[in-house]
């Protein structure tokens, strides 16, 4: 909008001049401000209204805009905050909840410390926070983690005009490091698989492991999503868990990662057994306990012996614990999936067989996770190469050598 010049006048209180500012905001509202200039009213008119050119010209600087402007912007960590609140409909709940985690942990305390309001956030602030978390032992992709979310949220406030640009673009990311997934070989799964065979949890340790499922999805398998006449198995619920006002939630819902997560799989014989021993399980429990058996999860398969679904959390940590009781070399639930991958890759599946298995929306993310295990391409490239020497007798490259020294000695 147009800019519209500061008028003014004065007016007499308590024998005394005050001068009376017209200001306008960005909308062109009025907005009237009165400043006591304490000159006598008596013989003082001509100093009173050079007084008030004085409050006007100082009103209409740049600088004083500037400073208006800074009065009015919010302090980086509060906006942080509003900025999460707005964008919450159009995110993931995983994603916001990640999201809030980052501002609380981190964003939070480190912008509020510094006192830092929306407008005066530079690259130095946040060159800061990178060196912040690399100080505290984080790796690089934990210190991209933290600045999308910063640059996510300067980039609303760019759009929405309160800011002129980016401080984020200006800062370079680190070089995100290449992770390396932890497996268990044939035998280490054979002996995890012995170890935990009659815990409540051994049937989500399977399954993850044969099928290579996420956390998520193997919690949501249902019984309505096995077909044992037809023999497949169908990947299409998945269960999460968030803390909400500090208090657990689990959430269940038709909704995976992406498109391609959703898949229907044979029914591997030995989990066919699996199953039917575990719904046999079921029953027996459920007419053991009776009305102390919970009925909320009587679709669901990975459930312990009260009918209770089992919480994401839960599955991390007694996992852990498992194979700590069996002396069993510690991986993540999570690399149940990776050892999947790699028995797969071991029996010379193709890549992209893989990645319809696992569910990846694109073969490179398959590629680029598992591409240092591929052994099997590379045993084909090794004998590639040894055959193209062999082609080319012994006798001939040596009469070559004799001669490429002759005409050297001569």
């Amino acid at each position: 909008m147009k800019h519209r010049e500061i008028t003014g006048s004065l007016t007499e209180r308590n024998g005394k001049y005050t001068a009376i500012l017209n200001l306008y905001d960005e909308n062109g509202k009025r907005r009237q401000k009165s400043i006591a200039l304490g000159i006598p009213v008596k013989g003082n008119k001509r100093k009173a209204q050079a007084r008030l050119d004085e409050l006007k010209r100082e009103y209409s600087t740049p600088d004083h805009q500037l400073s208006k402007a800074k009065a009015s912007s919010p302090l980086f960590a509060d906006f942080l905050w509003d900025w999460l609140k707005t964008t919450a409909p159009t995110i993931e709940r995983t994603t916001y909840h990640s999201y809030e985690s980052i501002i609380s942990a981190r964003l939070d305390p480190f912008f509020r410390e510094r006192n830092l309001r929306l407008c005066d956030v530079e690259p130095r602030h946040i060159r800061a926070l990178h060196e912040s978390i690399f100080k505290d032992g984080c790796n690089a992709n934990t210190v991209i983690h933290y600045h999308a979310v910063v640059r996510k949220a300067l980039q609303y406030a760019v759009k929405n005009e309160l800011i002129p640009d980016n401080a984020a673009d200006k800062v370079d990311r680190p070089k995100k490091g290449k992770y390396l997934a932890s497996f268990y070989s044939k035998d280490e799964l054979a002996a995890l698989f012995e170890a935990t065979k009659d815990d409540s949890m051994s049937v989500v340790i399977l399954l993850a492991a044969y099928y290579g499922l996420r956390r998520s999805e193997v919690l949501g398998i249902r019984w309505s999503a096995v077909d044992f006449e037809r023999g497949t198995i169908s990947i299409n619920h998945k269960v999460t868990e968030s803390t909400v006002d500090g208090r657990h939630q689990l959430y269940a819902e038709d909704k995976l990662k992406t498109k391609s997560s959703f898949r229907t799989l044979p029914l591997i014989p030995a989990v066919r057994d699996l199953l039917l021993a575990q719904r046999e399980k079921q029953a027996h429990y459920w007419a053991m306990f009776k009305k102390s058996y919970c009925t909320e999860y009587l679709d669901y398969i990975c459930v312990d012996e009260m009918g209770q679904l089992f919480r994401p959390n839960y599955v991390t940590d007694h996992f852990k614990l498992l194979l700590n009781r069996h002396s069993l070399r510690p991986i993540r639930f999570h690399d149940l999936r990776h050892s999947c991958a790699s028995l797969l890759l071991s029996q010379g599946i193709p890549m992209k067989q893989i990645q319809d298995w696992l569910g990846h929306s694109t073969f490179a993310t398959t590629a680029d996770i598992y591409s240092h295990l591929d052994f099997n391409s590379k045993q084909d490239s090794a004998n590639a190469i040894a055959s193209a020497f062999e082609q080319e007798p012994l006798e001939e490259i040596q009469e070559d050598e004799r001669g490429f020294g002759m005409s050297l000695g001569m």
